[in-house]
C-alpha cells in the first residue's frame, strides 16, 4: 500500500502538467526549464521510495530461531525489525518548491516509512504547496487511507513552526534552510520532555580551497568555473561556493582579477522572495562594510524589484579568522577569497571550520590536498569533498553527517 501511496502521488503532480509549472514560475521567478526538471525529480524519487518499499530491505529484519535444548539456558525466538516512528514534522525549502517541499525527500522518507507527515508550506510558494498538497490528500482518500495521513498546514511566523515541533504527537522533524531557524528547531526539540531527532540540512558557506599548482596551470578555467558556480541560481544553491581560500601570489592575483572581469559581466537576478532579497542586501552590505574587506567586483546594477547584482570580495585570512561574522552565510551571488601567505596558515584556515554541506578543492598538489582535507574532515559534517570542479545542488554527493532521511530513520 506504501509503494501504491507513493506511485499515485507521483503520477499525480505528472498530472497536473503545465499549471503547476505555471503556478511555480508565477511564485518562484524560476524558468521553466528549472522547474520542470525539478518536477522530474521531485516524481522520480517517490517512485524510487515505492521501489525501496517493496524490498523491504530497509526494515533490516532479523529473526534468530528458538533454541530451548541450549545450555546453560533456552534461547528464546529473537525477532526484530524498523518500525515507524510516528508523526513527522517537515519543513520545505524556500529555494526548491518541489524537490524539497510538500512532496520532497523528507516528506516521502516519512510516508515510505508508514509515518504520517505533517507538512508547514512554506510562504515562498503557498499556492504551489497547495497543488501538491491537495493531490497527496486526494490520493490518500481514493486509497482510503486515514485522513491525519498527510496534513499540509500554513502559518506566518516562527511560532507555528516552533509550536509544530514541540507538540507531544510529532516524533521527528526534517528541516530545510538556514542555519539559525534550524537550530532554534532544534533547541525547541531537544527541550521537550521527550526530546525528538531533527534532520537538518542547514545554509552554510561551503570554502573552496585553491591550491597553488592548480591556480599556475588552470587560472582562468578556475576562476571562471568559480563566478559560473557563484551566480548560478542567484546564488540561492546551499552549496554555493560563499569562500575560496589560496595562498597569496601572482596565480591567485590572476585569479581574483579573471573572476572580478567575469562576475562584473553578470547580469542581475531576481531573488525568490522579498524576505531574501532584503536579508542578501543587508548581508552584502555588511560584508563591504567590514574593516580589512575589500570589494572588488559587482555584476550589473538591479534594474527590477527584488533583483540584485554579483559581489567579489578579498580579505587576508588574519581578519578572516578574528572577524566570526565573515563566516556567516550571505545566502547569494556573494563570495569572499581569503588569502594566506603560505600552506601553513591556508591549513590554520581548514582547521578553523565547523562544519560544512560541502567544501571542495582545485587539485593539482595531492599533498597540500590531502593535509586540507584532513584539517577540514576534523571538523566537517556533510557532502564529501568534489575534486576539480565547484559545488552546485546537481552534483552535491550525500554522506553521513547532513544526509536526507530514508525510510529506517523513522
Amino acid at each position: 500500500m506504501r509503494a501504491e501511496f507513493l506511485e499515485l502521488i507521483a503520477d499525480g503532480i505528472t498530472a497536473l502538467g503545465d499549471a503547476l509549472i505555471e503556478r511555480a514560475q508565477q511564485e518562484s521567478g524560476l524558468p521553466k526549464a528549472r522547474l520542470e526538471g525539478e518536477r522530474g525529480r521531485t516524481t522520480g524519487q517517490l517512485k524510487l521510495f515505492a521501489q525501496v518499499v517493496r524490498s523491504g530491505q530497509w526494515l533490516a529484519a532479523t529473526l534468530d530461531s528458538p533454541l530451548p535444548e541450549r545450555k546453560p539456558l533456552p534461547r528464546s525466538d529473537l525477532r526484530m525489525q524498523k518500525i515507524p516512528l510516528g508523526p513527522v514534522a517537515v519543513f520545505g525549502a524556500s529555494n526548491f518548491p518541489l524537490a524539497f517541499s510538500v512532496a520532497g525527500g523528507d516528506t516521502t522518507a516519512a510516508l515510505a516509512a508508514g509515518c504520517p507527515a505533517v507538512v508547514k508550506a512554506h510562504r515562498a510558494h503557498l499556492g504551489t504547496s497547495e497543488m501538491v498538497g491537495r493531490v497527496i490528500q486526494r490520493v490518500a482518500e481514493e486509497l482510503d487511507l486515514p485522513e491525519g495521513v498527510f496534513l499540509l498546514i500554513v502559518g506566518a511566523g516562527n511560532s507555528v513552526g516552533e509550536a509544530l515541533v514541540a507538540h507531544p504527537a510529532i516524533k521527528a522533524v526534517g528541516f530545510t534552510g538556514s542555519r539559525a531557524g534550524g537550530l532554534s528547531l532544534m533547541r525547541v526539540a531537544a527541550a521537550r520532555p521527550e526530546p525528538i531527532p531533527v534532520y537538518a540540512e542547514m545554509s552554510s558557506i561551503n570554502p573552496v580551497f585553491l591550491l597553488s599548482n592548480a591556480l599556475a596551470q588552470r587560472t582562468e578555467s578556475i576562476a571562471r568555473g568559480f563566478v559560473d558556480s557563484l551566480v548560478l541560481g542567484a546564488g540561492q544553491f546551499c552549496t554555493n561556493p560563499g569562500l575560496a581560500i589560496a595562498v597569496d601570489s601572482d596565480a591567485l592575483k590572476r585569479f581574483v582579477a579573471t573572476a572580478s572581469e567575469a562576475l562584473a559581466a553578470k547580469p542581475a537576478q531576481t531573488m525568490l522572495t522579498s524576505g531574501i532579497h532584503a536579508a542578501y542586501t543587508e548581508g552584502e552590505g555588511k560584508l563591504a562594510a567590514t574593516a580589512g574587506v575589500e570589494t572588488v567586483a559587482r555584476g550589473a546594477d538591479a534594474t527590477c524589484p527584488n533583483q540584485v547584482c554579483a559581489a567579489l570580495f578579498v580579505t587576508d585570512a588574519r581578519t578572516f579568522l578574528a572577524t566570526p561574522a565573515l563566516e556567516d552565510e550571505v545566502f547569494g551571488p556573494a563570495s569572499t577569497i581569503v588569502r594566506c601567505k603560505d600552506e601553513a596558515e591556508l591549513l590554520q584556515v581548514a582547521e578553523h571550520f565547523a562544519g560544512q554541506l560541502d567544501r571542495d578543492h582545485s587539485d593539482g598538489q595531492r599533498r597540500s590536498a590531502r593535509r586540507a582535507e584532513a584539517r577540514a574532515d576534523s571538523r566537517a559534517q556533510g557532502r564529501a569533498v568534489a575534486r576539480q570542479r565547484f559545488p552546485d545542488r546537481r552534483r552535491s554527493l550525500p554522506r553521513d553527517g547532513a544526509r536526507r532521511p530514508v525510510p529506517g530513520d523513522f
